[in-house]
């Protein structure tokens, strides 16, 4: 896939002043050319390569809410790369995204972030392109994965007016066919189940890390019991009748 022109058109918006909406891209080529790659998205084989060899991004956002429908914002967005099954801790991605609201008290208190952090944060236009600049093609992966799908969704419907096709896997996809009469669902629970020490909670780049070593972990054991693709884990959670 030819992510250099991609990388180059970024560059070339990210150095506008805001990029809040369609309005700001004015270029009908350069809107063109993001669907066009989220077409070659689509046409990613990523299904039939083994976990081991699949380059992952593993990310956490923390947001006002649960809803971007209904006004909730991504207030901060933390990843780490996982290569040839190594997680690369060196290799990160944070930052918080600028709020004009003022934070409802609770998301203060679990977050630690203040609202007056965010009023002198990056706009989410610029935190989007950085974001996207640092996964490139690699495999999107999150627990309870829907929760950033819908608010990554949105963002990019909201500046660029075209859907987010970057492939997003949730962690349960794993250890439902490693453990599936698992039960435990929260990041601690299952974190401590296997003894992963478990700091730093709701700070996005920290729960990233956990949960880059959650599917780490569980890669190994599926891959251990002849699921060595996503192709693989598909067809045996099939087979589990367990819901993606």
């Amino acid at each position: 896939m030819a992510f250099e022109p991609f990388i180059r058109l970024l560059r070339g918006i990210q150095g506008k002043p805001r990029l809040d909406g369609l309005g700001d891209i004015q270029n009908s080529q350069q809107i063109a050319f993001l669907r066009r790659m989220q077409k070659e998205m689509d046409q990613e084989d990523s299904l039939k390569v083994h976990l081991k060899k699949l380059d992952v991004v593993v990310f956490d956002i923390e947001t006002t809410g649960f809803f971007p429908n209904k006004g909730d914002e991504i207030i901060s967005i933390g990843a780490v790369k996982i290569t040839d099954g190594e997680i690369k801790e060196e290799d990160t991605f944070y930052s918080l995204v600028h709020c004009e609201k003022e934070l409802p008290p609770e998301i203060e208190k679990l977050t630690g972030i203040t609202s007056s952090h965010l009023k002198e944060a990056p706009m989410l236009s610029n935190v989007f392109v950085n974001f996207l600049k640092y996964v490139q093609g690699s495999i999107l992966v999150a627990h309870h994965a829907n929760h950033e799908r819908s608010f990554l969704q949105s963002a990019s419907w909201k500046l660029f007016r075209t859907p987010f096709k970057h492939r997003i896997v949730d962690t349960s996809f794993l250890f439902r066919v490693a453990e599936p009469e698992l039960t435990k669902v929260t990041l601690e629970d299952l974190c401590e189940h296997i003894g992963i020490p478990v700091t730093g909670r709701h700070h996005a780049l920290e729960d990233a890390k956990l949960t880059a070593k959650l599917w780490e972990h569980y890669a190994r054991v599926v891959t251990s019991v002849g699921c060595e693709t996503l192709h693989d884990v598909y067809s045996q959670l099939a087979r589990n009748k367990r819901p993606f």
